[in-house]
């Protein structure tokens, strides 16, 4: 099958999967498959293409794409990702972005994730803050392993430990967290049942990691519609500055606090 009808015939059935962006998904799927970029695919679509069956039956099953590729990209490094931890997503970008923001005026900060995961931020944070002593815990021994292969990988020094919310105790610079915040996974897109679920569904762990927290600043993901109780129960901790920033999509994603 050539490129073109590659493309086309993968763009299809991921449409008949119902997933979101089938084109994109299948231009992916056959430049992975070549070992080529995106743009690459059009220099030649006359060009036999082998190997692509086995990934396109995963994510017309709703797999998850990065799960399928085996890597996906997250601000300046690409991580290898697959079910031991969640998907690195856009919006934790911004995370990444306050948390940057609110380290500015440290020198050789100390840095906490909790629910570190596949090491997404904390990687990012050490990557663009070399001077950062970075650690992250999750309560997880598999999401650990990945994040330690990614941070071998990409040869950032971040210490990687078993742990939840009491390593927070600790006194930090910065403390930041994308923990579960899902009630249910029910009514959710498919995708979601591939990844963990004790990284997903959770609830009231915002709150309890701004009480338990001794750290100068403090930065969280939440869901949609949960911006306003986190800021309102770090403004009752006596957290002062408490800040909502929204992510690309205008959804308030991140709330933070400094103390």
């Amino acid at each position: 099958m050539t490129v073109r009808a590659a493309i086309a015939d993968a763009e299809r059935r991921l449409a008949a999967a119902g997933v979101d962006t089938p084109r994109v998904d299948a231009e992916l799927l056959v430049a992975h498959v070549l070992g080529v970029s995106r743009t690459q695919l059009y220099a030649d679509l006359d060009r036999e293409v082998d190997g692509l069956e086995p990934l396109l039956a995963r994510r017309e099953c709703r797999e998850p794409l990065a799960y399928v590729l085996g890597d996906w990209g997250f601000r300046r490094l690409t991580l290898k990702t697959d079910a031991r931890a969640l998907v690195p997503r856009p919006e934790t970008e911004v995370v990444v972005e306050r948390a940057l923001a609110l380290l500015g005026g440290m020198k050789a900060p100390r840095v906490l994730d909790v629910g570190v995961g596949s090491g997404a931020i904390a990687l990012a944070l050490k990557d663009e803050r070399p001077d950062a002593h970075v650690t992250g815990v999750d309560e997880s021994e598999a999401a650990l392993e990945l994040a330690r292969e990614n941070a071998e990988q990409l040869g950032l020094d971040v210490d990687l430990r078993l742990g939840g919310l009491e390593a927070a105790r600790d006194g930090w610079d910065l403390v930041v967290s994308n923990p579960p915040y899902v009630d249910t996974l029910e009514g959710l897109q498919p995708e979601l049942r591939f990844e963990p679920e004790m990284a997903l569904v959770g609830s009231g762990l915002h709150e309890r990691l701004a009480e338990e927290a001794r750290t100068r600043a403090l930065v969280l993901e939440v869901g949609a519609g949960q911006a306003e109780r986190v800021a309102a129960a770090l403004e009752a901790l006596a957290y002062r500055n408490v800040r909502i920033t929204a992510d690309l999509s205008r959804i308030a994603r991140v709330v933070e606090g400094e103390r």
